[in-house]
């Protein structure tokens, strides 16, 4: 799997997180594929005795590899009770004092990614909420992974020095483009930053300075966003249905773009950032 499991484990690290802020459950914990058929539980918030640290759950194992091994969640009221589930370990969830649990696969594109938990040290019935929610984050989890598999994909087929062809150049600018639109869309800053990084070697790419790096005015990255449609073609409501944003925000971005760029059209303003090395 190579970089994906530290990346997939930085995911998961971040949706536990938010899943105990927004659910304020005792204990929330998960993990991501360590390789075939298991996960380690990495991530944690409220544990007391840390015995589910590092713990290598296998598929079809306890609570946890029956949701992996059937692919949907599942959840269980009495954990040391339960006819539902094997109880390969009862002993580190026994440690902790988990009884109600409930444990939901993430899944991308057909395959298992890692797992997400929620749990209570009662014997309490899980509320539709609080499976609602847990499952909510998984969800949430597999879109967040989603994105960051294609933005791996785009920045691993960004060309060093793309061909001089004008139909190269084209698809230079519409990678770069959907680079700048993946990285407004993920919340890790160390991921987005890698991204727009990415994203910026290819507006260099043979332009800008001696160093590689842009010889212009510097811009905002909203406006590099925004010119980086325009010189796709797209008009204000296109760029703005593309970005998320109003019509109006993307023509005060445009014209703060072009008045820095000394630019009095459109098409001025994107030769200039081309020259400048801010758009490839």
């Amino acid at each position: 799997m190579g970089d994906v499991t530290a990346d997939d484990s930085a995911a998961v690290r971040a949706s536990v997180l938010r899943l105990r802020r927004t659910t304020g459950l005792p204990m929330v914990f998960g993990g991501a594929l360590s390789g075939p058929d298991r996960l380690r539980i990495t991530e944690l918030v409220g544990g007391r005795a840390g015995s589910l640290d590092g713990l290598v759950v296998r598929a079809g194992n306890g609570l946890g590899g029956k949701a992996m091994a059937l692919g949907r969640p599942v959840w269980v009221s009495d954990y040391p009770r339960s006819a539902a589930i094997s109880h390969d370990y009862d002993g580190p969830v026994g440690r902790e004092g988990l009884l109600s649990i409930v444990a939901v696969p993430v899944v991308v594109r057909h395959r298992l990614r890692g797992v997400l938990y929620g749990a209570l040290r009662e014997p309490l019935g899980l509320a539709d909420r609080v499976v609602g929610a847990v499952v909510g984050a998984g969800r949430d989890l597999e879109q967040d992974l989603a994105v960051r598999d294609e933005a791996r994909r785009l920045a691993a087929a960004a060309p060093p020095a793309p061909a001089p062809g004008a139909a190269a150049w084209e698809q230079v600018r519409a990678v770069h483009a959907e680079l700048r639109d993946l990285a407004e869309r993920i919340d890790d800053p160390q991921v987005r930053a890698r991204i727009l990084e990415a994203s910026s070697r290819l507006a260099a790419a043979g332009q800008g300075g001696p160093d590689g790096r842009p010889a212009g005015p510097a811009l905002s990255p909203r406006e590099v966003d925004v010119l980086s449609q325009v010189a796709l073609g797209c008009t204000n409501a296109e760029a703005a249905q593309r970005l998320g944003l109003l019509p109006e925000t993307v023509k005060s971005y445009l014209r703060s773009a072009m008045r820095k760029l000394d630019g009095h059209t459109r098409l001025e303003a994107v030769t200039a950032a081309r020259r400048a090395g801010l758009l490839p």
